[in-house]
């Protein structure tokens, strides 16, 4: 069993920046792909972006330029550096854990606000 706790949310000014982290129960998650995906009412939870184990990193379109993920393997924690924040980027903010069996752990989800 893998607990994710994520925390760093809160409301934000257009133009502001925001720092998430996502701590791991164990440090086993580096044998996962971690990431960070958010949901907005009405519509299906999208990725944000996600690590590999072997350390490769892939970004929506929407947050390229934007947004930096990183990770601290001995911790297990990946964090989200969100810059330039927009009210589009208003949403439920969630961290997973895949595994290769196409299993998934979920944190808890935690609302970003975007607005001035």
């Amino acid at each position: 069993q893998v607990h994710l706790v994520e925390s760093g949310g809160g409301l934000v000014q257009p133009g502001g920046s925001l720092r998430r982290s996502c701590e791991a129960s164990t440090t086993v998650v580096r044998l996962y792909t971690r990431g960070w995906y958010r949901q907005t009412p009405g519509k299906q939870r999208e990725l944000v972006a996600d690590i590999s184990p072997g350390g490769g990193i892939d970004y929506a379109d929407f947050v390229k330029g934007r947004f930096t993920l990183s990770r601290d393997e001995d911790k297990g924690s990946v964090y989200l550096e969100m810059n330039i924040l927009q009210p589009a980027d208003t949403a439920v903010y969630f961290c997973p854990a895949h595994l290769i069996s196409g299993f998934s752990y979920w944190g808890q989800g935690t609302q970003v606000p975007v607005s001035s």
